[in-house]
């Protein structure tokens, strides 16, 4: 007995290179494909099948009872050699292949037989760029009736859960009032300071050369009142609640939580917008008004340190001169801008399709339409109370 033949291991078959060859057959010469037709033995395939394409042409039969293996590379230099009314003729024929490699054939050879799409030429054309201001404009368009269509929903909601003070989310709106509010105190009000300061700074740095350096009380309380506190404001919750609103519910539908929410029979405009709009329009203004504080002080700041201008003098020319008007102008625009940050957010959040990179470009799309929407109307606004004397 053998020890050696019991314990010798397995061995798998070797790779047998492919080949063909035009053989002489009653009916015609024949072509007989034998062995691997693989990747592996490309090159040798390759040149055979150049040596041999003449006569290959001139055979009307062709026998792959021999093909022992065949991938996608083999199948390309058969489809090569036999041509394209020859391969269907294989195809068509059940018993000459596998039904796997039949497949496998059948696939590469509607590949190659698909018309490749006309090449770019380069550079650009009128043409191309008048097509990309379609598209960009048709973009823009598509945003424009999903923002108003949404804006329009929201509303109906909001009028419609109004009447029914059960269905009212107060402790989510209390945490979003949190959230979005209260945690943004300290970064607007240190931002509207350093502002303030600044703003200061320049109008004395400028006035004191017409020896009007008392009017810089005057550039820091109307900047302040009727522009760069809302704005900057809004700005700051625009980059920091919108993409936070954003990143919420696009997470929830990439998780599948907004449609788990439709089968309980809740309504997801309800459940997860209104308490963020609701919060939004009451942090909002009060973040203006905190804005507009900590930009006097800054500017009251550094009139006193480079302008000799007593706090008291300082706020006793405001109370002179500074109507109270341009506090209204100001603080006016601040729910306006709120609720339209919070749509845009909550809507690109509805928009993300499900996966990681889709939320990152939807809260980034969700930012810049919100600065680029809260700056048009600001500006709209300016326009508007100019014309009316306000």
């Amino acid at each position: 007995m053998s020890l050696h033949s019991e314990s010798a291991p397995h061995r798998a078959p070797e790779s047998r290179a492919g080949d063909l060859e035009v053989a002489a057959a009653e009916g015609g010469a024949l072509l007989r494909v034998r062995g691997d037709w693989t990747l592996e033995h490309h090159a040798v395939l390759s040149d055979r099948v150049a040596r041999l394409r003449g006569q290959a042409e001139r055979a009307p039969r062709v026998d792959v009872s021999g093909l022992s293996a065949l991938d996608t590379a083999g199948a390309r230099l058969l489809h090569a050699l036999l041509g394209p009314a020859r391969v269907a003729a294989l195809l068509a024929d059940e018993g000459a292949l596998p039904r796997e490699r039949r497949a496998l054939l059948k696939a590469v050879a509607d590949a190659l037989v698909e018309p490749l799409e006309p090449a770019v030429a380069g550079g650009y054309e009128f043409g191309d760029v008048f097509a990309h201001i379609g598209q960009t404009m048709l973009v823009f368009w598509h945003h424009v009736t999903a923002l108003t269509g949404f804006i329009g929903l929201t509303l109906e909601t909001a009028l419609r859960v109004a009447l029914q003070p059960r269905r009212w989310r107060v402790t989510a709106l209390v945490a979003n009032l949190e959230r979005t509010g209260l945690d943004a105190v300290p970064i607007i009000a240190l931002l509207t300071f350093l502002v303030g300061a600044v703003v200061a700074f320049l109008g004395a740095t400028v006035l004191a050369s017409f020896g009007a350096s008392i009017f810089t009380v005057d550039l820091v309380a109307y900047s302040f009142l009727r522009e760069f506190g809302v704005l900057l404001t809004a700005i700051i919750v625009a980059g920091r609640t919108a993409s936070s609103f954003t990143a919420q519910i696009g997470s929830m539908r990439a998780n599948e939580e907004i449609d788990a929410v439709r089968v309980l029979g809740l309504d997801p405009v309800e459940l997860l917008v209104l308490p963020r709009v609701y919060a939004l329009l009451i942090a909002l203004p009060i973040l203006s008004f905190i804005a507009m504080i900590s930009g006097m002080v800054g500017g009251m700041l550094v009139s006193a340190l480079t302008l000799d201008i007593s706090p008291v003098l300082f706020l006793s020319r405001i109370q002179d001169n500074v109507g109270l008007i341009h506090f209204w102008v100001g603080i006016a625009k601040a729910p306006i801008f709120a609720f339209l940050i919070a749509v845009i957010g909550c809507l690109e959040g509805f928009r993300v399709e499900g996966s990681a990179q889709s939320v990152g470009e939807h809260t980034t799309s969700a930012v810049v339409q919100s600065i680029f929407v809260v700056i048009v109307v600001d500006a709209i606004a300016a326009l508007f109370c100019m014309e009316m004397g306000w």
